[in-house]
């Protein structure tokens, strides 16, 4: 199965900024950008994020704000302020080489410390991303519940043992790629499959049922009521611990509770995975924060993207702005 896959990714890889070389930095970025983003999406964001830091050092010694300002479009916030946390350990100690050694660091799961093990080092281990888990459950005719840990593990356990190779980093990137244009969730090419012939869905016809489908996660409504300080062009933000959204950025202070059904009043609407959020603003003369320990900031509203590009703040500002 290796040399079947070896072959036909040599012949159709896409030639990709990151595949450029076999640097654990770049791979690194690349990995934590693809997470839950298409490749076409990422790829100007990557250049851009590689020009303005080529290296981990040059990550490292920039303020957090630059980070998410080269972050503002891609999402997840937390991955930015986690990549930039890593990055600091990184050029004092110098990049780990193993996936065990890795997975210590902030923001690398069992995934991206094994992606970057392995294509950028060859240690032989396997990656379990969506595409890898798509191509095993129906190569194998796997109707495994691959969300529950156990039934994971079985499924890792496959990975690993295809990784066992001198080429395991081809072998790996080959199973993504194989994932991302052939197998892909609907109207796979299986025609053009180097594992047709001993594919186990293709041949009892199972390919659309496979692999089975994660129930989805029950949607949350939450009220959100931020108290607004300004004072000239300042406006008064702290770390945002409310919420288990959005957490870590900056926003005005205030409460926020899971509710049974949207509310009537609210000022902004906005939603994040499975989260819809109800936003109050009420404007306060003096601000309004019992923390103590977290981030407190009086901020240029002109520069309030830069420290919280999401679109929510985005929202917010345009709010007040009326």
């Amino acid at each position: 199965m290796q040399n079947e896959l070896l072959h036909w990714y040599r012949e159709n890889q896409r030639p990709l900024p990151w595949r450029k070389n076999r640097d654990a930095y770049r791979i690194w970025i690349s990995e934590v950008m693809l997470q839950q983003t298409t490749v076409a999406a990422v790829i100007p964001y990557y250049e851009k994020f590689m020009k303005r830091f080529p290296n981990v050092d040059k990550l490292a010694s920039a303020p957090e704000a630059d980070v998410l300002e080269m972050w503002a479009g891609l999402g997840y916030y937390s991955r930015a302020r986690n990549i930039h946390k890593a990055a600091k350990w990184i050029a004092e100690h110098g990049f780990p080489r193993t996936a065990a050694e890795l997975l210590e660091l902030p923001g690398f799961g069992p995934y991206t410390s094994r992606a970057v093990a392995s294509l950028a080092y060859n240690e032989k281990v396997g990656v379990l991303d969506g595409n890898v888990i798509r191509i095993l459950s129906r190569v194998y005719g796997l109707k495994t519940q691959w969300w529950l840990p156990k039934e994971r593990q079985k499924l890792q356990d496959l990975a690993d043992a295809l990784a066992q190779s001198e080429y395991n980093s081809e072998i790996n990137q080959g199973m993504m790629e194989l994932g991302a244009t052939v197998c892909t969730p609907k109207k796979p090419l299986c025609l053009l499959c180097p594992w047709k012939k001993g594919c186990v869905a293709l041949k009892k016809n199972m390919v659309d049922q496979l692999p089975l489908s994660k129930p989805k996660a029950e949607g949350e409504i939450w009220l959100w009521t931020l108290q607004v300080c300004t004072r000239k062009d300042l406006v008064y933000l702290e770390e945002n611990t409310a919420t288990p959204f959005l957490p870590g950025l900056m926003f005005p202070p205030g409460q926020a509770k899971k509710v049974p059904q949207k509310p009537t009043k609210f000022d902004v609407k906005h939603s994040v995975t499975k989260y819809s959020i109800y936003l109050q603003l009420e404007e306060v003369k003096a601000p309004n924060s019992s923390k103590k320990g977290s981030k407190q900031n009086w901020v240029q509203i002109s520069q309030i993207k830069k420290i919280n590009p999401s679109s929510l703040m985005t929202k917010i500002l345009k709010k007040l702005q009326n």
